[in-house]
């Protein structure tokens, strides 16, 4: 339980990197634009912000902190300076060894598959798994996200949050009742004692960047018992709750049925709802429902790339828009790289900046910088994060992200929210801040070798499907 403490990774686990000085400052300076998502929704042009440890102390006009002395500084000439993104849904542990593999119409046959993988993964293949996704989503500008407690390993992968220097929420997916995913049931005691022993062992490490949920895998596989004794765990340490949420006919009505009540509904009655309690997916829902969850300041992330690669009929039948309405606190995930396949955070917020604008046939569906808030401050509010990230505000933690804009694909260049949010990708991403120390520089991590770390995990995937005996053979010919 002391393994991971606040000086673990000042000890320089890596051996391709060093963190500065606990008090170091570095200044940022002549960014083309500083967009800086505070209260005011400020961007700064030609701005410099200054960093000192962790935090961000001074945010503003270059000219106004030239006489500001640091201990180095990073010149952000024609780059976009933005918060680090955050990603409020993403299984990182075990889906790159095997990514590209499932053909689009498995259907319900898929996820089964996917646990059948992961169950078989080794503490080194998921180290080195997770560190691949890591790269992946730290290469691209996103710092901080939720992996919803699929990981196995968590002793193990903690090397590679260390390694990497992310910020990560963890916990351990848990569930009681039998199910047809092929995830493991424990007893509901067993299950709510790994989910206390997760959170004991892991919250609030590694200087606070490590924070360690409640995570009931979901209402259908989960008794009441262990989701009110979860509930009472996370109100109890301080900390949060999360369950999949993606509710399908079958199960809405399977709810009515047993209890008289849609499924929010009888969460609210159960009393498992609140504000330290963030729902994923979030489809199979109705205006009465959203209702509900803004009542109670349950926090929400949507999860477009998995949603309409799925075709779940998101823009048909989802309630974005109207949970936005409501006031609700709604940030995106991505969810696994081998169902959604795609981790990138610009790209997700093209779609929700676009797919409603489409489907309900009006331009002014959730416009560029609502999205861009649900990737950032909102996106960190949905974490209950929201007090030291998202923004680009003194006090704040010095997660940021510098955009080249020296591409052909971020000119021209007048309205930086709308080239971020429309036409920029995370190829532009150059240099990337978590914590107040450099993990990404002139486009290449700096605590992992990429290339080899990718043949690794090539090699354990192939293995991983040599055992389990999966094979699904691409629909042309490889000769």
């Amino acid at each position: 339980a002391t393994r991971y403490n606040d000086d673990s990774f000042r000890a320089g686990s890596c051996k391709r990197w060093e963190r500065m000085m606990p008090d170091a400052t570095v200044k940022v300076e002549n960014a083309r634009f500083i967009v800086t998502m505070d209260p005011s929704r400020r961007i700064i042009s030609d701005g410099s912000l200054v960093v000192q440890g962790q935090n961000i102390i001074q945010v503003g006009k270059t000219k106004d902190l030239a006489s500001v002395q640091t201990d180095s500084v990073i010149d952000a000439s024609d780059m976009v300076v933005t918060p680090g993104f955050v990603n409020g849904h993403m299984h990182i542990s075990y889906a790159h060894a095997t990514r590209g593999i499932f053909p689009d119409d498995l259907g319900s046959a898929y996820l089964p598959n996917v646990f059948k993988l992961q169950a078989i993964m080794t503490e080194e293949e998921e180290y080195h798994t997770s560190l691949l996704a890591i790269t992946e989503l730290l290469k691209y500008g996103t710092t901080t996200f939720v992996d919803p407690g699929s990981t196995k390993y968590l002793d193990r992968c903690m090397d590679a949050y260390i390694q990497a220097g992310c910020r990560i929420i963890v916990g351990a997916h848990v569930t009681d009742k039998p199910n047809q995913l092929n995830l493991p049931v424990s007893s509901t005691a067993d299950a709510l004692q790994t989910i206390e022993t997760t959170i004991e062992r892991f919250d609030r490490k590694l200087d606070g960047r490590i924070r360690a949920w409640a995570m009931p895998f979901a209402p259908n596989v989960c008794t009441d018992e262990l989701l009110l004794g979860s509930k009472r765990l996370a109100d109890r340490y301080n900390t949060g709750l999360t369950l999949h949420y993606n509710n399908g006919p079958n199960y809405v009505e399977a709810s009515i049925k047993e209890s008289g009540l849609r499924p929010t509904h009888y969460l609210e009655k159960l009393g498992i709802l609140g504000k330290n309690v963030t729902l994923s997916h979030m489809l199979g829902l109705d205006e009465s429902e959203i209702e509900v969850l803004a009542r109670t300041g349950t926090r929400a992330v949507v999860v477009p790339t998995a949603a309409v690669k799925g075709g779940a009929g998101m823009t048909q039948s989802g309630l974005l828009p109207e949970m936005l309405g409501a006031g609700m606190a709604v940030g995106i995930g991505t969810d696994a790289g081998n169902n959604s396949n795609l981790l990138e955070t610009n790209r997700a917020m093209y779609l929700i900046a676009v797919l409603y604008k489409d489907a309900r046939q009006d331009s002014r569906t959730i416009p560029a910088e609502k999205a861009l808030e649900m990737a950032t401050i909102q996106g960190a509010e949905a974490l209950g994060l929201d007090s030291e990230i998202g923004s680009l505000e003194p006090g704040k933690k010095a997660d940021l992200v510098l955009f080249d804009t020296r591409r052909a694909e971020w000119q021209t260049l007048f309205n930086p929210v709308n080239n971020l949010v429309y036409n920029a990708d995370g190829r532009s991403v150059d240099t990337v801040m978590v914590d107040g120390q450099i993990v990404v520089q002139n486009h290449k991590p700096l605590f992992a070798d990429e290339w080899s770390l990718a043949q690794k995990v090539q090699g354990i995937g192939e293995d991983m499907l040599a055992r389990t005996g999966l094979s699904f053979s691409p629909r042309w010919p490889i000769i």
